[in-house]
């Protein structure tokens, strides 16, 4: 069975740094190489006043359009990592599936075919008492199914949620997703399929990145790539310094997702570099280095 890889970007790496759409298509493009995009909601807050969100989306799909990118889908990013659907004030549950519509509608016209993000987050107090932890989840399972049916109205194709490190951010075993991604799906408009981050350092007892990809990438559309090391989530590049100190290397992640039965996936980069004088000027040289490293497996 052909396994069709694809490489792409998550567009963190441009939160604050290159918001204008004209300056991260062209990088995208011209100085990284790469041609698909998972566009995130911190580039455009769709809270602005309207005709600021409808200037800034025009620009996007005019220079996407420019450079030849396809926008195949976006996500939560730094910025938007708060509780939405897990929120305790039902208010502010029912602002967050308001905000998802808006960010929806705006992805489905730059071209995103799926939208996405952490399935919210669990504060303490609801975590620790496990009645409200179910009431808690089995409403933010609602919130997201009633999402998936406005999305298929859109002409979208499926979810994403992406599993996560600690139990109050959910789903941060093997076993946790599989089950929230059957219950998602039960009464979803949508198929609900994961955005797997085989760099994330989960459960103590489940921290091989590759049985997580054996076992849940054909369910995995879209895998995020970083570099780290065993027990953290660095999010480092694919440079030769830290490809020969970190744990996720290209050639066993393809192997480990042909063993899951997958028969594609866009392999997208998620790479972050903090605001410090020692990284500030490396972000488009250590994406380059990092493409440079993946196409050696990957050539689309």
């Amino acid at each position: 069975m052909t396994l069709d890889l694809k490489l792409g970007i998550n567009m963190g790496f441009a939160n604050n740094k290159y918001p204008e759409p004209k300056v991260w298509t062209r990088i995208v493009a011209e100085e990284m190489g790469l041609k698909y995009v998972q566009f995130v909601a911190d580039l455009l807050n769709v809270y602005l006043p309207d005709d600021i969100v409808e200037e800034q989306t025009e620009q996007i799909i005019e220079n996407a359009d420019k450079y030849g990118l396809s926008i195949t889908s976006s996500f939560l990013s730094s910025f938007t990592r708060v509780n939405h659907f897990m929120h305790p004030d039902s208010k502010q549950r029912d602002a967050w599936l308001a905000w998802f519509k808006k960010f929806a509608v705006i992805s489905s016209r730059m071209g995103a075919k799926m939208t996405g993000g952490h399935p919210g987050i669990l504060t303490f107090s609801d975590y620790d008492d496990p009645v409200r932890r179910e009431e808690r989840t089995a409403e933010g399972i609602k919130y997201w199914q009633e999402l998936s049916w406005f999305c298929r109205d859109l002409g979208m194709t499926c979810m994403i949620f992406e599993p996560m490190s600690i139990p109050r951010e959910y789903a941060n075993t093997v076993e946790e997703t599989r089950e929230l991604l059957a219950r998602l799906n039960d009464g979803a408009g949508l198929p609900f399929k994961l955005c797997l981050d085989p760099g994330h350092a989960p459960h103590p007892s489940d921290r091989d990145p590759y049985r997580w990809i054996r076992e849940l990438g054909s369910e995995s559309p879209i895998i995020h790539l970083q570099q780290t090391e065993a027990g953290q989530s660095r999010h480092w590049p694919f440079t030769k310094a830290y490809n020969d100190i970190g744990i996720i290397h290209a050639d066993k992640v393809i192997e480990a997702l042909e063993a899951s039965g997958a028969t594609e996936a866009e392999l997208i980069f998620e790479i972050y570099h903090r605001e410090a004088w020692s990284t500030e000027f490396n972000i488009i040289p250590d994406h380059q280095e990092s493409v440079a490293y993946w196409r050696n497996y990957v050539k689309q």
